[in-house]
């Protein structure tokens, strides 16, 4: 197993095991960010309770834990978080947590270091995998395993749901290189305000330009501004994005100067990169946040979504999605 190849990146040294009860009480699990508290409900079910402690438009670089984000740390029987530095200011407060609640860096165990991009800054690795659904979809037998090791009477539901939702997120994937192919290739180019879609870039064939880099921490420049407003216009993109996460001053400056050198463009919409959208919705669930980027992606720059797959028909009728 992935998890087990990769075991040395987790931060825990109390045993799942150790958690296992007699009774049905789910396991009380504590995520950082939503993409991995939502899959991580996916596969456990009825067996966990998961919760984030980031919601939606926050951003995980920036964050810093507050007295109450201690108090549910506190309660957790075990902490999942994102790894490779996204939680930046994060980190020490995890770090003392490990010591006493086993604490899951949960890309760094799921994942081939091989499949990883690389970055020229203070990460070292690009952190945003979620973007690239099939690499993501490689942390369910991670998940599968901690749970079901902390729950064993509940291993066989975990299996059957891991092998449904496995399902589901390789027919998104197959479903978002699809509709992005349908996009015209010279407009095959997403601008959006920092550089967190490179893992979505990849793995669906599409140009990707963020004006800031990797981390919302760097600073945005004249100059960064005007290059991407270059590009824009030799490009001749049709459209730029905002972040859910970001404030959309950087994206206006663009397409303010991209207006000074006589070329029009708008704002695509809104996408998701650091956080879901808010809870309750599609957009508030990991499926849902990649749908809605892919769906304003490929509107935006001139391509046609393709017919939602039937491996994904309950989960459409659920949300009432068209098909």
């Amino acid at each position: 197993m992935m998890a087990t190849k990769y075991a040395m990146t987790l931060l825990a040294t109390l045993p799942f095991s150790a958690l296992a009860t007699a009774d049905e009480t789910p396991l009380n699990v504590v995520a950082t960010i939503g993409m991995i508290a939502d899959v991580a409900q996916e596969v456990g079910g009825e067996c966990v309770n998961v919760e984030a402690m980031m919601g939606p438009g926050v951003d995980p670089h920036l964050y810093q834990a507050s007295a109450s984000d201690v108090a549910l740390l506190r309660g957790a029987e075990h902490i999942l978080y994102s790894g490779y530095s996204l939680e930046g200011q994060l980190g020490s407060v995890l770090e003392n947590f490990s010591a006493r609640t086993p604490t899951l860096a949960v890309a760094p165990a799921s994942i081939d270091p091989a499949s990883l991009i690389t970055a020229q800054d203070v990460y070292g690795v690009d952190p945003h995998l979620w973007m690239d659904v099939s690499l993501w979809a490689q942390t369910l037998p991670t998940l599968s395993d901690a749970f079901s090791e902390a729950r064993p009477e509940c291993a066989t539901t975990i299996e059957t749901n891991t092998e449904r939702y496995q399902a589901q997120l390789q027919a998104l994937h197959e479903w978002v290189k699809e509709s992005i192919a349908s996009i015209p290739e010279e407009q095959r180019i997403l601008v959006t305000a920092h550089d967190a879609f490179s893992y979505f870039g990849r793995a669906y064939d599409i140009e990707v330009e963020g004006i800031q880099g990797i981390s919302t921490e760097t600073e945005t420049g004249i100059a960064d501004i005007r290059s991407m407003a270059d590009s824009v216009v030799a490009r001749n993109v049709p459209a730029v994005f905002i972040e859910s996460t970001i404030n959309p001053r950087t994206i206006q400056a663009v397409i303010d100067a991209a207006r000074q050198r006589g070329h029009e463009v708008v704002i695509g919409g809104q996408l998701y990169s650091d956080a879901m959208g808010d809870e309750g919705t599609v957009d508030g669930t990991y499926m849902g946040m990649i749908y809605r980027n892919t769906q304003h992606i490929v509107e935006a720059l001139g391509g046609s979504l393709a017919p939602l797959p039937n491996a994904l028909d309950d989960w459409a009728s659920e949300w009432q999605l068209a098909q």
